[in-house]
């Protein structure tokens, strides 16, 4: 027995061998597409080995919205999608309230393996809004030293942690000590999520942005 389980793990290993030097020899990349549940159980993050969107995010709340992503476009004819949100190496999806994620699931998950195997764009950056192609994070050279301090803050400690739970929050403005965000995936909508601007982001920019008096929330 143990000399048949030899061989079965040498041919394993093989096998493994082989599609990893093929893969390196086509540059095809083998694609796996996991799930992570998030705080907000309407939607699901969709997680790839390979990145889609380097760097970038983009939200699609509707079908029309979404005709810069031919990704986006094809997530949406799923009846059960409302919502597609890009991100660099996810998607995160909100579902109908009547839908059950285990039942679509693997639906989707295939769906994502076979797009992404096949090369196809994500997004057409070029058809892209200004609003949405643009990044509200990005400190600008007119940014005035607040708001330098603010967008700084989102990007180094607020983007990792909401990325990581399927979301995103831009910044939009900043009037007499209001920071107006906007959130997006799976902190749109959230129940969670405002008591996460309110006690954790509001909080923190309190503490360390001595100018800012409140943080809101604004829809896309």
């Amino acid at each position: 027995m143990k000399g048949i389980k030899k061989i079965e793990l040498k041919i394993v290993l093989a096998n493994f061998v082989f599609q990893l030097q093929f893969m390196i020899k086509t540059g095809n990349i083998t694609v796996s597409i996991y799930t992570e549940m998030t705080p907000n159980p309407e939607t699901m993050k969709f997680v790839a080995n390979k990145l889609l969107y380097p760097g970038k995010s983009v939200d699609f709340q509707d079908i029309d919205s979404a005709k810069p992503s031919p990704l986006a476009l094809e997530l949406f004819s799923f009846p059960f999608v409302k919502s597609v949100f890009i991100a660099s190496n996810f998607v995160t999806l909100t579902k109908t309230s009547e839908t059950d994620w285990d039942d679509v699931k693997p639906s989707i998950r295939q769906f994502l393996k076979d797009y992404l195997e096949d090369g196809k764009v994500i997004v057409n950056e070029d058809e892209l809004p200004a609003s949405k192609a643009a990044d509200g994070n990005i400190v600008l050279s007119e940014d005035g030293d607040v708001v330098k301090r603010i967008k700084e803050l989102l990007e180094n400690y607020v983007k990792p942690a909401v990325e990581m739970d399927g979301g995103a929050i831009q910044f939009k403005k900043f009037e007499d000590g209001v920071v107006t965000l906007m959130l997006q995936g799976s902190c749109s909508g959230c129940p969670s999520s405002m008591i996460t601007l309110k006690s954790g982001i509001e909080g923190m920019m309190k503490r360390m942005i001595p100018e800012v008096t409140e943080v809101v929330a604004e829809a896309e």
